[in-house]
């Protein structure tokens, strides 16, 4: 098995990692440094589970190899909350049930978050174009539309 030794900046923390050349990410992240947050949920990058941020761009890191992100920053879901405030989408998926069973929570918020920071007034068509690849197996998605929308207004009036 050949390995490389690659450094990630995972939530503003550097790691440095010896990996084999096949781990996928969220294997990198889940199992050699201990974040189990991001959760896989195909392994084949269609549901949205596995969400993260490399470089402030979504990923779904099932299918994203360890090795290409030598030297990216990544953002989870554990890299959210800032001096124990929950970032506003997580506060706003908790005060309007955007999450049912919790499988697919961790890459909704995650999408939800990198929507935000590029449109920080999206329209509901927008959140709903840009959530398409999130997929939910409980929900009709309105709570987590809802969810996503009063993190945005959040955010605007802050």
């Amino acid at each position: 098995m050949i390995k490389k030794r690659i450094a990630l900046t995972v939530n503003g923390q550097r790691h440095e990692v010896e990996v084999p050349t096949t781990r996928t990410l969220i294997d990198c992240i889940r199992y050699d440094l201990g974040l189990t947050g991001s959760v896989e949920g195909c392994g084949v990058g269609v549901c949205g589970a596995c969400t993260m941020l490399l470089n402030g761009k979504m990923i779904s890191s099932c299918i994203y190899l360890a090795v290409m992100a030598d030297g990216a920053e990544i953002n989870t879901i554990e890299g959210l909350a800032k001096d124990g405030q929950l970032d506003p989408v997580q506060q706003a998926f908790i005060d309007y049930g955007g999450f049912q069973c919790g499988i697919c929570t961790s890459g909704q918020i995650m999408a939800a978050r990198a929507l935000i920071d590029e449109n920080p007034r999206p329209t509901v068509d927008q959140v709903k174009d840009w959530m398409m690849g999130n997929l939910c197996r409980c929900t009709g998605y309105y709570k987590i539309l809802e969810s996503i929308l009063k993190a945005a207004e959040a955010e605007a009036a802050a």
